[in-house]
């Protein structure tokens, strides 16, 4: 499985959490501790925006291992953003090339995620049919996660984003029922529209992968009063994680079961916004 993280609040460097953190996602790339592998190395992807939040996000993606890429350490070391999803690739069959990294975009949105559609090759066309013919020729590469991304856009992702990632789920169970596919979906996901941030944990079995959110950044302050970085971001920063980037006790929340989070501006907490129940399509 992959590794990934979500980042939302004062602009950094990407290097900030690509690199610097004791267990950095780059760490992770070769020693993950709660995947179901330890090395992800299948290509990588960090898709970021412009701390003015004007233009559509940019990606750059790449197919070897994230830890061995010297460009992917330059862009790091001089890209800030406020807003970024980043990701380390372990394929579940799939072929390891450029359109089949992480995140996959349409217009301003982004998209990422951990786990698999279990039987996918048996699944595939029955769900690429149940696509918006309209959006079709937009999909790239052959993975589960950009034809689930696919997916929710078609069941309105724009409009209403936690109702669209129920619906796809709803067909995808559905599917897997049809065809005999007990538990077909384990997932974890994190999307943007530039703006506002979703974090996704939910699997047909209830057994989902690993999700984490940092605590409070005022919290935080009051416990570690002499950590810098702290001092630097605002209260509203939120990271979203597969794993803990680090060891400072009490840093890191899971995330419920069958739940989604939200991370939007101006809003100084965040937790549970209310559970994920897959919708029937």
């Amino acid at each position: 499985m992959c590794r990934w993280l979500a980042y939302s609040g004062t602009p950094i460097l990407l290097e900030e959490l690509l690199y610097k953190p004791e267990h950095s996602l780059i760490d992770q790339s070769m020693h993950a501790r709660l995947g179901v592998g330890t090395t992800n190395g299948d290509g990588f992807g960090v898709g970021w925006y412009t701390p003015d939040g004007t233009a559509e996000p940019t990606l750059f993606r790449g197919t070897g291992p994230a830890w061995g890429d010297e460009n992917l350490r330059e862009l790091a070391h001089s890209v800030r953003s406020g807003l970024f999803l980043a990701h380390i690739r372990a394929s579940t069959g799939t072929p390891v090339q450029q359109t089949n990294c992480h995140p996959f975009r349409h217009g301003r949105w982004l998209w990422l995620h951990n786990g698999r559609i279990r039987g996918y090759a048996k699944l595939k066309r029955t769900l690429a049919m149940s696509v918006d013919p309209e959006l079709y020729p937009d999909i790239g590469g052959s993975t589960d996660s950009e034809l689930m991304f696919y997916l929710a856009l078609t069941y309105g992702l724009e409009a209403d984003p936690v109702s669209a990632v129920e619906h796809m789920v709803g067909r995808i169970e559905d599917a897997g029922r049809r065809n005999g596919i007990d538990n077909p979906v384990q997932m974890t996901v994190a999307m943007t529209d530039g703006e506002r941030l979703w974090a996704f944990r939910y699997s047909t079995e209830r057994n989902s992968r690993s999700l984490y959110c940092s605590t409070a950044v005022d919290t935080l302050r009051e416990m570690y009063p002499d950590n810098n970085v702290l001092q630097q971001v605002s209260d509203e920063t939120r990271i979203v994680v597969s794993e803990p980037l680090g060891g400072l006790v009490g840093a890191w929340q899971p995330v419920a079961e069958s739940s989604y989070e939200l991370v939007e501006p101006g809003v100084g907490t965040v937790g549970t916004v209310g559970p994920f129940q897959p919708v029937p399509c």
